[in-house]
C-alpha cells in the first residue's frame, strides 16, 4: 500500500489554467524520493555536500544556459531537498540548445517552471549515475512544490527562509527526525495572485 506521502507527491499540484511560463518569480522545493538524505550533512547548522550534493548545486546554477529568459536567485542545498528562486524574465517558448538531460514532452510547456524542473532533475540522475555517484532510477520525488512570489516583501521573506534553512534543520518539515517540525504550508500552498512582473535581485 501506497503512504499517504507517496499518494500526494502523484497528484498536480499545480494551479489549473495557470501559465507556468510567465514572467515572474517562483519559489521552488524539490525532494528526494522517500525524503532520503542523499546530498550531505548538516553539521553546526552548516549545509556539507557530499558529492551528490555538490552535484545537484552545479546542475541548478547551469540552468539558464539552458534556458533563455531565466535568472536564478537564491538557493539551498538540504540533505534531502532543495529550495530555489527562479525569474523568468521574459516569456520564452523555447529552450537554449537541450535542456540539461530531458527530452522535449508534448504535455509539458517549453520554457515553463514544469520544463525547467522536469531538465534539472533528470540532469541530475544522469550525471550522479554516469559519475557512479549513486547509481539509481530515482532520485526524486515525481513532483515538485512551487509558490508564484507576488511581491518584494515576500520575495524578501522567503529569501530569508532559504537562507537559514540549513540552521532550522531540526524543525524541518522534511527532517523525519524533527521533533517539532515547522509548518510548510508556508511555502507549499501555490498562490493564486498574479506573481509579480519585473523583479530584479537586490
Amino acid at each position: 500500500m501506497q503512504s499517504k506521502l507517496a499518494t500526494r507527491s502523484r497528484q498536480s499540484l499545480r494551479l489549473k489554467g495557470y501559465d507556468y511560463a510567465q514572467v515572474g518569480a517562483y519559489f521552488i522545493t524539490i525532494v528526494t524520493e522517500h525524503r532520503t538524505c542523499l546530498f550531505g550533512n548538516i553539521i553546526d547548522n552548516k549545509m556539507y555536500l557530499n558529492s551528490a550534493g555538490q552535484v545537484v548545486q552545479s546542475v541548478w546554477t547551469q540552468i539558464p544556459e539552458h534556458f533563455s529568459g531565466i535568472d536564478l536567485d537564491t538557493f539551498v542545498v538540504m540533505p534531502n531537498h532543495v529550495h530555489g528562486i527562479i525569474l523568468i524574465t521574459n516569456k520564452v517558448r523555447d529552450s537554449v540548445g537541450a535542456q540539461h538531460a530531458a527530452p522535449s514532452e508534448p504535455n509539458v510547456q517549453a520554457g515553463s517552471i514544469g520544463a525547467i524542473i522536469r531538465s534539472f532533475k533528470s540532469a541530475v540522475t544522469k550525471q550522479c549515475n554516469k559519475e557512479s555517484i549513486r547509481r539509481v532510477l530515482r532520485i526524486w520525488q515525481r513532483n515538485y512544490y512551487e509558490r508564484i512570489i507576488r511581491d518584494e516583501d515576500a520575495l524578501m521573506r522567503i529569501r530569508d527562509y532559504i537562507a537559514t534553512n540549513p540552521a532550522r534543520w531540526s524543525s524541518d518539515p522534511e527532517n523525519s527526525d524533527a521533533l517539532q517540525p515547522e509548518s510548510n504550508d508556508v511555502w507549499r500552498r501555490a498562490q493564486h495572485a498574479a506573481p509579480l512582473h519585473g523583479i530584479l535581485k537586490t
